[in-house]
């Protein structure tokens, strides 16, 4: 006798890390952050989880992660930095840290938005990377601009919207499969965060 294909019982939900009430990431997944302040976003990710993070950016690029900067949101020493010297390497280095599991958060700093066939392999490796070793990873695609990339589990902007004595950022979740697009005021109050909603900004 064979299985039914559909059954009453519920779906079980995927895991996921929450950062900061609605700021939050299925893991086992891919996620896109993009915008001015994508980088300040994927280190605020990376301070709400344990463990050290592995963060690919390429070798010519000419922004990279400052441990003062960092500091901020975590410790410093917690960066594994990974620069490969030709664009390949970039995403098979993040493909290869998911699959591995060893790390909680594998960060993928690119010039530009992956194709969909990337973004279905490191899906796949993050997947295969939770398998029997605890808490699956979770991966961070990092793009420019408006990002695009296809097949992310979620699309996230940040920009800065700083002022004298104020530490503010302009957060949206653009694209999520399980949930609407929204605005949010991101706020560092003396080293504690807060969210509160906005109207979004989008052109």
């Amino acid at each position: 006798m064979t299985a039914p294909l559909l059954n009453r019982a519920s779906h079980r939900p995927r895991p996921g890390l929450t950062v900061l009430g609605e700021l939050a990431f299925g893991l086992a997944r891919a996620h896109e952050l993009c915008g001015p302040a994508r980088r300040s976003l994927a280190l605020i990710v990376a301070g709400a989880l344990s463990g050290p993070v592995i963060w690919i950016a390429p070798a010519w690029g000419g922004d990279r992660i400052y441990p003062d900067a960092a500091q901020r949101f975590l410790a410093p020493g917690r960066l594994i930095l990974v620069r490969p010297t030709r664009a390949e390497d970039l995403l098979w280095s993040a493909e290869e840290a998911l699959r591995a599991g060893a790390v909680p958060l594998v960060v993928a700093d690119l010039p530009e938005p992956p194709g969909l066939t990337s973004v279905r392999r490191l899906h796949l490796a993050a997947e295969t990377g939770g398998e029997g070793r605890g808490a699956a990873p979770l991966g961070l695609i990092l793009t420019p601009g408006a990002g695009g990339a296809p097949g992310v589990e979620s699309r996230w902007h940040m920009a800065p919207r700083h002022a004298p004595g104020r530490s503010a950022w302009h957060l949206e979740r653009r694209r999520a499969r399980t949930a609407p697009p929204r605005a949010w005021t991101l706020e560092d109050r003396a080293g504690r965060l807060s969210l509160a909603s906005a109207a979004p900004e989008r052109a």
